[in-house]
């Protein structure tokens, strides 16, 4: 395994961050444009966790493409990045309705994206650390 990629652990980081971070995208697709969805453009909660969760998801895509860039080989990055992208919306479909559709799922994203962001700054310094010379 490690002549295809030898960096395992931030390969597995990478395609965690990068399962969230496609599936919030495709929870997020049915929250915008906001003047379609009443229930969250109705109140300021709702406008603000669905604003929220889309700087979050912004956030956690441009880090986590910058980890696996900063990280693993080019090929590794392409192989498990779609790999992701192919499987994600299997894995929304199986997400109950209501957090798909709902502010439940918003406040469910927005910590898991929270949550992700945390994870990969800490993932990024163990690899940062694991690479400086001794």
């Amino acid at each position: 395994m490690a002549s295809i990629e030898p960096n395992l652990v931030p390969l597995l980081w990478f395609a965690l961050c990068w399962t969230v971070a496609c599936v919030a995208v495709l929870v997020l697709a049915g929250a915008f444009p906001l003047a379609s969805r009443p229930d969250l453009a109705g109140s300021p909660a709702g406008t603000a966790l669905a604003l929220g969760d889309l700087v979050l998801s912004a956030v956690l895509v441009v880090g986590t493409a910058w980890f696996g860039y900063s990280h693993l080989r080019w090929t590794s990055l392409v192989i498990a990045g779609g790999s992701v992208a192919l499987f994600a919306p299997g894995l929304f479909q199986l997400w109950p309705e209501r957090w798909r559709d709902g502010r439940a799922g918003l406040a469910l994203l927005f910590v898991a994206l929270g949550g992700s962001i945390a994870a990969l700054r800490v993932a990024a310094a163990g690899a940062a650390a694991m690479a400086a010379p001794a």
